[in-house]
């Protein structure tokens, strides 16, 4: 009987890792891969124009494990969160089979429970409307994990994004831009599908999240709201309660700028006007909610 329950969980899962200077890091996110309860079918690194020894690290599991596959990029070494990582994504998409269920977007820096693919599966099976689920962030703090609790506890974090293929094509894969981790979620929401996070599912996050950003990168939170179509007033409250939750009125000013300048330079937008409305009416319910 468990047998011909785990044979009805296996999925296909391509997992793709964007991974530049990890060579601290890579590792330790493969080793909890291979030992996975459900292996994967392939795993692809984008070598990331990587200075250190996270090749070779990777070349090492290459040899080991056949379903390993990597992939070396050139590109900017500026840490920027959106273009480069998902540009850097796209040069792993390129070569990966096709012929997946789920396709991951996974950080370098990550320790899985070994049931973590098997888990997602499981969901997945259970209902084919969910197009998306993961687990939880957790960061080490005075020897000790603690959630990375950072943005609103429904939605799922950027490093271990985990799609199925009708919702992955349905969203029409990932913006090259910042903000993809969000519009993501919307436009999977916008189109019918539901999203799941398991609690019981502790990833190990080794490096915080924008502990590397660069300081171009400040305003880039406001233009991805512009580039969603927020618009201005959903966007302060947002850059309002960020700015709280980092008691950083510097954080809420360069928020505030990005989207202005944005606005006045029109960069090309996410998503259409019938998602944005889509968007802001979604935004406006889960305020309404929260308050009353």
């Amino acid at each position: 009987m468990l047998n011909e329950f785990q044979n009805n969980l296996k999925m296909k899962f391509c997992i793709i890792i964007p991974a530049h200077n990890e060579e601290d890091s890579i590792g330790l996110t493969l080793d909890s891969l291979v030992k996975q309860s459900l292996l994967p079918q392939e795993i692809i690194v984008v070598n990331d124009n990587s200075t250190d020894k996270t090749q070779e690290i990777v070349e090492d599991f290459q040899q080991q494990f056949n379903f390993i596959k990597l992939v070396n990029n050139t590109s900017s070494n500026q840490h920027l969160p959106g273009t480069k990582i998902i540009n850097a994504f796209y040069k792993g998409y390129d070569i990966a089979n096709k012929d997946y269920d789920v396709i991951c977007k996974f950080d370098a820096d990550l320790i899985f429970p070994l049931n973590y693919l098997e888990q997602l599966a499981f969901h997945f099976k259970k209902d084919k409307t969910i197009g998306m689920v993961a687990g939880y962030c957790y960061i080490e703090k005075n020897n000790h994990w603690v959630l990375e609790n950072l943005t609103r506890d429904d939605h799922i974090r950027g490093a271990l994004k985990a799609y199925t293929k009708s919702c992955f094509e349905a969203i029409g894969k990932l913006k090259k831009s910042m903000g993809w981790d969000t519009t993501d979620e919307l436009l999977a929401k916008f189109y019918n599908y539901k999203i799941l996070l398991d609690k019981s599912l502790h990833v190990k996050h080794l490096k915080p999240t924008g502990i590397s950003y660069n300081k171009s990168a400040k305003h880039l939170q406001g233009e991805a709201m512009y580039k969603m179509r927020y618009g201005f007033l959903l966007t302060l409250l947002t850059a309002f309660k960020m700015g709280l939750k980092k008691k950083s009125f510097t954080y809420f000013y360069n928020f505030i700028i990005g989207y202005i300048k944005a606005f006045l330079n029109k960069p090309e937008q996410l998503v259409s006007q019938e998602q944005g409305k889509f968007i802001r009416n979604l935004r406006w319910k889960d305020i309404k909610e929260k308050l009353f």
